[in-house]
This record gives C-alpha cells, structure tokens and sequence, in this order.
C-alpha cells in the first residue's frame, strides 16, 4: 500500500492532528486541472495536497482539501459501525502517554481504552470526524 488519502476542511487542524500522532511531513502541492478532473471524476478540480509519513517510513497519509467542488454536506463523525472506510490503524508505543498528549491538545477516544489479546487499544475520533485505531502491542 503506498498511501490513504482523506479528505478535510481544515487542513491545518488535520495536519496538527496527524503531526500529533508522531507522523512526519512528506510535502504539500496545490492540484488541479483538466487532467487531474478527468482521473477523480470532478469538473475543473483544484486541491490543497499534504503527505505525511509514519515515523518508520512505511505508510503515507494523503490530505487531501478540495478548494474548487468542495463537499457541500460538509464533515460528519461516522458510528465505528457505518458502512464504508471508517478508520484507521496505528501501532504505537507507550500508548497511555501519547493518549494523554493528544487529550491535552482536545482529542478524545470515541469509547475506552482497553487490553485485547495483547494489545492495549482505543479508537480515537480528531478532526471532521476522522476516526484513528492506536493500538500498542503489550506482549513483547
């Protein structure tokens, strides 16, 4: 897999969010026009386009604000059940420590933290309803 890609309103939280999570910028390009409308299906695109990588360079998030042919409904914080892609996941380190960063900065899980065969885990809801797994593998 090369990247996921979520689109935002608010690039700036969504950077500050992903940054929190210990990733790191890749960078950023503003996008758009006829060939680029023709591959995402939007008539005369434009685009703000942020990568980040995880710290281990293996994974890269694509944010993605779309500056002409905005999403009219606006953000929604989806149920962990809805149908479609809802989140995803991380590995992390030192899981109670990073959670108690990211609350400090007004992040909150969407239920409880808790310990599954080996891992402590929680769902973790940021900005415009984005939903982030953090899971920290306690077995080893």
């Amino acid at each position: 897999m090369d990247h996921v890609s979520i689109n935002v309103e608010d690039m700036d939280a969504a950077k500050e969010f992903f940054f929190a999570l210990g990733m790191e910028p890749v960078g950023e390009a503003k996008v758009g026009g006829e060939m680029v409308g023709r591959i995402i299906g939007l008539a005369e695109p434009m685009s703000d386009v942020v990568f980040v990588r995880t710290p281990d360079g293996h994974s890269q998030i694509e944010l993605v604000k779309h500056l002409a042919c905005p999403d009219e409904l606006g953000p929604h914080a989806p149920a962990s059940n809805r149908l479609g892609l809802i989140h995803i996941c991380f590995e992390v380190e030192g899981l109670q420590d990073l959670l108690a960063d990211l609350r400090a900065k007004g992040y909150d899980t969407v239920g409880t933290v808790e310990s599954f065969q080996g891992y402590l885990m929680c769902f973790l809801r940021g900005p415009e309803g984005i939903i982030v797994e953090l899971d920290e593998n306690t077995q080893s």
